[in-house]
């Protein structure tokens, strides 16, 4: 059971991992390069589309990351 969740574990962080990297960018180097991107820090822009969908993939894989990761520590601890 313990090397299952292990194993588990290894294939949703490379997982995280791929999901974050496809997630598109979300400034534009040139304008924040001359304005130092402040005024990104206070702008709320909605997901939409594929942006959105990797969003919430992205936390359900973190969540179900997590909870094997919880698993592992309360075997480990038996």
């Amino acid at each position: 059971m313990y090397n299952a969740l292990v194993t588990i574990l290894l294939i949703l962080s490379v997982i995280i991992i791929i999901s974050i990297i496809m997630q598109p960018s979300k400034q534009d180097p040139a304008a924040s390069a001359f304005s130092g991107g402040g005024e990104q820090l206070f702008e709320r822009r909605k997901a939409r589309g594929f942006e959105a969908v990797m969003q919430r993939f992205t936390a359900v894989m973190v969540a179900v990351w997590l909870a094997v990761g919880f698993a592992l520590v309360i075997l480990s601890s038996k």
